[in-house]
């Protein structure tokens, strides 16, 4: 493959050779030390979801300074943004894993037309959410309260962040596709911006100043879709310029059922997987609501607080997607498997490290958030036993991103339904009422879902080993990168 490397500014790969050019340029993902390959595509998505996440708390704190309606009325509005950002997401994350595997296998004709298929489904994606925005938010909402003001500023936030939700769709369009090159810092850097902006815009338009009027709720809506729209411009703007190794051409698109069919065998399962927390937090926010409010406060508080140790994890699986993809394409099976090995080593750390911190320093954690009273000490009793589970859970978050990678959608969606849906909800409402644990048993129940998904995640890794590993695959397929 012949590149000019001034037209490949975001390939870490083109940079570091320091090639002519006339020289063929072998795509980094199959040829570098794995574990330094995994940590220079996985540490700027890591930074990229801690801002993320950074961003949710500090966005949360700016509204509650309004009223405590206001915080309620963007709570309640919550599972429909999540609902935009998990299509966002599992369309990414479908969209990389089909380029990546291409690209592994060589079939530029198949690269250059998922991202055709990208641009265009991601332009669907938007009009869709405008429908949602436009006709579902306030029925939605009336679902949770009557409360005229909450349904109002409910209301006026949703519209917002749905209506325009195409400023998410195309910059995580744009920021999958460099990642499937092996280009993580830019994306990094997008994110930042992203998140970056709105942290600056919330307090400007939510309270007002340099002559700005305050437009309280429907300001944080405003300022977060204005992060999302200038990052995904510089990001397409950028990607057009600099497209290395994927070349979008819109003139000539061509509806193509294999490539759709590729793409989407992840991306819905992704999608769903994104939406679990969602449905689970109402699930079980139904069980604490009949024991004790303070149970409910605290579900809340555990979420934000997890994303500190999920997101870092989540990065690195990010990281690791198209090298496995790029591998498992090229019939390269031991880089492949070292891969998983040292993805699976650092996420171990990283979920021990959170561990650690919940245990050592729980009451210092619900300080952050003014805890005091049964609030604190409730508080600290279910950061300690949902701990637990933390370092366990590292084997569903690997292996469940190893299935994305290798297009086995499904196998992905089953651990990520065990982790979340499938025993936490009845293992908690047993717990928690026949056998009188409370709200304890709630608590108990994270761990336990943890410990089962681990055990299944292993067992369906083994047994697509003995199905479609090297010793099952014929040359054919290894080379077309077939799974």
């Amino acid at each position: 493959m012949k590149r000019n490397p001034s037209k490949s500014g975001f390939s870490e790969g083109a940079a570091a050779a320091n090639l002519s050019l006339e020289t063929t340029i072998e795509n980094p993902m199959g040829t570098r030390p794995v574990f330094p390959l995994l940590m220079r595509m996985a540490i700027p998505p890591m930074i990229s979801m801690l801002i993320q996440s950074m961003y949710n708390i500090v966005d949360s704190i700016f509204v509650a300074q309004i009223s405590q309606d206001a915080l309620t009325a963007v709570s309640l509005a919550f599972p429909l943004q999540n609902l935009a950002l998990a299509v966002a997401v599992g369309f990414g994350v479908g969209l990389n894993a089909c380029i990546a595997r291409n690209l592994g296998a060589g079939n530029q004709k198949a690269v250059d037309s998922a991202a055709a298929h990208g641009f265009y489904f991601s332009l669907l994606h938007s009009i869709l959410f405008v429908i949602i925005g436009w006709l579902g938010s306030g029925p939605f909402l009336s679902l949770f309260s009557q409360d005229p003001e909450i349904l109002k500023m409910g209301y006026e936030y949703s519209s917002i962040v749905l209506c325009l939700s195409f400023g998410n769709m195309f910059h995580l369009y744009t920021e999958k596709m460099f990642q499937a090159m092996g280009s993580m810092l830019f994306p990094m850097a997008m994110q930042a911006f992203g998140a970056g902006l709105n942290i600056v815009l919330d307090p400007l338009f939510i309270f007002g100043a340099f002559g700005l009027p305050g437009m309280g709720v429907k300001g944080a809506a405003v300022a977060t879709i204005l992060g999302q729209i200038a990052a995904a411009s510089l990001s397409f703007f950028c990607f057009v310029r600099h497209s290395g190794e994927i070349h979008l051409s819109l003139r000539n698109f061509k509806l193509n059922g294999k490539i759709l069919r590729d793409i989407y065998s992840v991306t819905i399962p992704s999608a769903i997987m994104m939406s679990l927390p969602s449905i689970l937090v109402g699930i079980l926010n139904g069980i604490l609501a009949g024991l004790s409010q303070v149970g409910v406060a605290i579900l809340g508080l555990y979420f934000k607080l997890q994303t500190f140790v999920y997101m870092p994890g989540s990065g690195l699986i990010q990281g690791m997607r198209p090298i496995v993809s790029y591998n498992y394409g090229a019939g390269k099976w031991d880089r492949m498997k070292q891969t998983v090995k040292c993805s699976s080593l650092v996420t171990v750390l990283l979920m021990a490290a959170g561990t650690l911190v919940f245990l050592l320093a729980p009451q210092q954690i619900m300080g952050l958030f003014q805890a005091q009273g049964e609030l604190l000490e409730s508080g600290v009793q279910a950061l300690g036993i949902i701990s637990l589970g933390f370092v366990v859970s590292s084997v569903g978050v690997v292996f469940s991103g190893v299935f994305e990678a290798l297009g086995k959608g499904g196998r992905s969606l089953a651990i990520s339904l065990i982790r979340q849906l499938l025993v936490i909800p009845p293992l908690a409402l047993l717990l928690a009422g026949p056998l009188g644990m409370g709200a304890t048993g709630v608590w108990v129940s994270f761990p336990a879902a943890e410990l089962l998904a681990a055990v299944v995640a292993l067992f369906l890794y083994k047994d697509w080993e003995r199905r479609e590993g090297p010793g099952r695959l014929s040359p054919e397929a290894k080379t077309a990168g077939t799974v």
